[in-house]
């Protein structure tokens, strides 16, 4: 097969793919600022590298073929990644761009959002784009420039900047968690303990601080996500552990009551990135801002 077959000239990909999205030559063309006869032209150059028919015709209308659609499924993520290449390169420099962050659901919202209006107005020229994950994920195989992700440390591979110690607090509402609440064994096994999922040894820390065991507990429902436990403790279902960091709003306006000694767990958050990432302006603007916001580590 001739190796040109496999690399069809650009104007022809978009071209095609203006089309295919439209299934219209004219918006194509008025997209792209060409002629309509332009956009044809190039469909009929790439179906005739290809050798295969993409779109059929009837008139002045068209419409994607088997093929077509295919390879437009195959296509546009690929264009949509060299232009945001493109963007990247630009935006370097210019010392300006965009940062696509992966951050953990509860801790983007209590505590980055909140936060956020200060870094844009320190840089207004750079956007994050938040993505909310939970699992561990690959840089490899993502488009995602940075996390912030709650673990050890040991990223082998990643750089990793130290953000938090993750103090777990007991938590209640202030129905339950009253004057008269009471830290023992008796008095918490009267209660659901609720838990996180992708924290289950969370309680076993907790209880061991404070020289409780599990006996005569009632281990409740596990949550995937942390403010699904803060909303069910507010609801009065049981009480649970979560890191303070996630609740400094709801204890100050009273919403949430708290016991016991905040136990700092294994588990710390961080910054990390892939070490190609890390000259990035986005990402070396984002990361200044941030440890200077969370000040020095305790």
């Amino acid at each position: 097969m001739n190796p040109r077959q496999l690399l069809p000239s650009m104007s022809q990909l978009v071209a095609f793919e203006a089309a295919a999205r439209h299934e219209s030559y004219t918006r194509a063309a008025t997209e792209l600022s060409l002629t309509q006869g332009a956009v044809s032209r190039q469909v009929q150059a790439l179906e005739a590298t290809l050798g295969a028919r993409l779109f059929q015709r009837s008139g002045r209308e068209v419409a994607l073929t088997d093929v077509g659609r295919l390879y437009l499924r195959e296509l546009a993520p690929a264009l949509e990644r060299i232009r945001g290449a493109t963007l990247q390169a630009l935006a370097f420099q210019s010392g300006h761009g965009t940062l696509r962050l992966a951050t953990l659901p509860t801790f983007g919202s209590k505590w980055l959002l909140p936060r956020l209006h200060r870094f844009y107005a320190a840089h207004p020229g750079t956007l994050i784009h938040l993505h909310s994950r939970i699992r561990p994920f690959d840089f490899n195989t993502s488009d995602i420039d940075a996390a912030i992700a709650v673990g050890s440390g040991d990223w082998p591979d990643l750089a990793a900047h130290r953000l938090h110690t993750e103090h777990h607090v007991l938590i209640g509402s202030p129905d339950i968690v009253t004057p008269k609440f009471r830290l023992t064994q008796k008095g918490l096994g009267e209660h659901l303990l609720l838990s996180v999922a992708t924290h289950p040894q969370g309680w076993s820390e907790w209880l061991r601080h404070h020289g409780l065991t599990h006996r005569g507990m009632r281990m409740g429902p596990s949550f995937e996500l942390t403010s699904h436990l803060i909303q069910a403790v507010m609801a009065g279902i049981g009480i649970g552990l979560v890191p303070r960091v996630l609740v400094e709003e709801e204890l100050r306006l009273g919403q949430l009551a708290t016991a016991g000694d905040a136990v700092a767990s294994r588990r710390n958050y961080y910054l990390v990135y892939p070490p190609r990432n890390a000259a990035l302006p986005a990402l070396t603007a984002f990361r200044g801002w941030l440890l200077q916001e969370i000040g020095p580590q305790e």
